[in-house]
C-alpha cells in the first residue's frame, strides 16, 4: 500500500485545527475545560463533547474501477469509524445540497454550511495500470471556508477495508491533533459451546470486528494474547499437553515456538516496549515471581522473589518501569518496581481487589480491573496511584488494553448464566462505551499498533 501526501495546509487552518485538537486533548485527559478557536471545535461543557457535524459524500468512482459500489462502501466504514469515536457525527447524505463530483474544485462552503457541517470529506477512486485502487481525498473547513489536508493512497481491490481505516485515521489525527487508531487489528479468544464446554480458539479480527481470522483450531486452550510492538507476532499461553505455556506465534507465516523451558506453571505473558524481551510470571509452588526472558539469547532474569503471586506485568512505554499485581499484602493490588526488578512501590489504594494493570501507550495512565462489592470494574490511574478513575463496572468486567493513541480501552464483559463474554470500547473519560462484534462470544483482547 502507498500513500502520498498533499503539503501543509495553510498556517490560519492548521493553528483553527489545532485548536479543535487542543479541546480533544485537554478533555480526554480530564483537564479542565479551556476556550478554543472561533472555527470548526469542539465545544466542551461541563466535561462533555459535542460531536464535530461532518459531511462524507460518497466516494467518487472512476472508470475502470472493477466494483462501482466501492466508493460506498469506503464511505460507509469511514462515517462507521468516525461515528463510533464519539468526536464526530456524520451528518445524513439525504440533507445534501451540493453534489461532489469533482474533489479538485472548491465545494460550495455556503451549501454545506446550511445543513450544519462543520468539515466536509471528498473522495476519488481510480483504477491504476497494476490492477490496484487509488484513492484520493481531500478534508475540507467548512467553517473557516479553506482546504485543510490531501492525500492518494493505493491497494488491491480487496484491501479496500484497510484502505478506509487509514483515511479514517487521517481525518481523525487532523480534526483532532490526536493519533487515529482505526488502522489497527484486535487478537482475542473466540469462544463457543456451551458455557461448561468452551472451545477457545485464537482468533484475529479488524478494530472494528471485521475481517475475522482464526490462528488456532481449538484443540487447547488458550489464554492472554498479547501483541508484539512489530504487529507480526503474538505472545499468550496454552494449555497444551497437560502444562500450561507461554508460546510465540507469528501471526503472518503461523510459526509457532515456546518461550523457554520453565520448570512451572508460565502464564500472563507480555511483550517489552521494544519487542526485544517477554515478561511474564512463573508459578513456583504455591507462589509465583516475574521474569524476563530476552528472545535473542534466551536468557532469563527473575526480576521478583517473595513468597506471594506476582503476576500480570506491564512494562511503562520506555521500559523504564513496570506495573504488576500482587497479593503481596493481603489481597491483589497494584505495584510498580523498576525495568529491572528492585524495590516494588504499591500504587493502589481504594477497597477491593485490583487487577490486570496495562500501562499506556502514552505513559500518562495505568488501566486495571477493580473488583469488589459483586462487581467488577475497569478504571485507570496514573503512575503513582493518584487520579484514580472508573471508566465502567458490572457484573464481571475485566483484561483492559489500550488503543495504540491511548485514549480508547478495549476489555471483555461476562454477564453470567447462559451467555457469555463480549468485547466493549471505553474511552477514558468513562464515556462513549461500544460493543464490538464478534462471531460468537469473544474475551482477553489485545489491540496492535497502527499497521503501518
Amino acid at each position: 500500500m502507498s500513500e502520498q501526501n498533499s503539503p501543509p495546509p495553510p498556517l490560519l487552518n492548521r493553528r483553527r485545527l489545532l485548536a479543535l485538537g487542543a479541546a480533544t486533548a485537554g478533555t480526554l485527559a480530564g483537564l479542565s475545560p479551556r476556550l478554543v478557536g472561533a472555527q470548526t471545535k469542539l465545544t466542551v461543557t461541563e466535561g462533555t463533547i459535542r460531536p464535530v457535524p461532518i459531511a462524507l459524500p460518497d466516494f467518487v468512482t472512476g472508470s475502470g474501477v472493477p466494483d462501482p459500489g466501492l466508493g460506498r462502501n469506503i464511505t460507509q466504514i469511514i462515517a462507521s469509524n468516525l461515528r463510533r469515536s464519539g468526536l464526530f457525527t456524520p451528518i445524513d447524505q439525504k440533507a445534501y445540497v451540493e453534489q461532489i463530483t469533482d474533489i479538485n474544485r472548491q465545494p460550495r462552503f455556503n451549501d454545506w454550511k446550511s445543513i450544519g457541517a462543520d468539515a466536509l470529506v471528498t473522495g476519488r477512486l481510480d483504477r491504476q495500470g497494476n490492477g490496484n485502487v487509488a484513492a484520493q481525498f481531500r478534508l475540507w473547513d467548512v467553517v473557516g471556508g479553506g482546504h485543510l489536508h490531501a492525500q492518494q493512497t493505493s491497494t488491491s481491490p480487496d484491501n479496500y477495508r484497510r484502505l478506509a481505516h487509514i483515511i479514517s485515521d487521517q481525518i481523525y489525527q487532523r480534526l483532532t491533533g490526536e493519533m487515529g487508531y482505526f488502522d489497527t487489528r484486535i487478537v482475542f479468544i473466540d469462544e463457543s459451546g456451551a458455557r461448561n464446554q468452551r472451545t477457545k480458539r485464537l482468533a484475529i479480527m479488524d478494530q472494528d470486528g471485521a475481517n475475522v481470522r482464526y490462528l488456532t483450531r481449538g484443540d487447547d486452550l488458550v489464554l492472554t494474547p498479547r501483541f508484539s510492538p512489530s504487529t507480526q507476532e503474538i505472545t499468550y499461553m496454552s494449555y497444551g499437553q497437560g502444562q500450561p505455556r507461554v508460546f510465540l506465534l507469528n501471526i503472518e507465516t503461523g510459526q509457532r515456538e515456546v518461550v523457554g523451558n520453565f520448570p512451572g506453571m508460565t502464564f500472563a505473558p507480555r511483550f517489552s516496549h521494544d519487542g526485544q524481551r517477554v515478561i511474564l510470571s512463573l508459578q513456583q509452588g504455591g507462589n509465583s515471581n516475574i521474569f524476563v526472558m530476552d528472545l535473542r539469547s534466551r536468557t532469563t532474569t527473575k526480576l521478583t522473589d517473595t513468597a506471594a503471586i506476582d503476576t500480570a506485568p506491564s512494562y511503562s512505554p520506555d521500559g523504564g518501569r513496570i506495573c504488576f499485581e500482587s497479593d503481596r499484602g493481603g489481597r491483589q493490588q497494584i505495584y510498580v518496581m523498576g525495568g529491572n526488578g528492585g524495590p516494588a512501590n504499591r500504587i493502589s489504594f481504594g477497597e477491593g481487589s485490583y487487577s490486570t494493570p496495562v500501562w499506556s501507550p502514552r505513559g500518562d495512565y495505568i488501566a486495571f480491573t477493580k473488583q469488589g462489592g459483586g462487581r467488577f470494574a475497569i478504571g485507570i490511574m496514573k503512575p503513582d496511584g493518584s487520579g484514580e478513575r472508573i471508566l465502567t463496572d458490572g457484573f464481571h468486567n475485566e483484561g483492559p488494553t489500550w488503543a495504540p493513541n491511548g485514549r480508547v480501552l478495549m476489555f471483555f464483559r461476562d454477564p453470567g448464566g447462559n451467555a457469555g463474554p463480549q468485547l466493549f470500547t471505553v474511552d477514558v473519560t468513562g464515556r462513549n462505551e461500544q460493543r464490538i462484534p464478534t462471531p460468537s462470544f469473544g474475551s482477553d483482547p489485545a489491540w496492535s499498533p497502527l499497521l503501518r
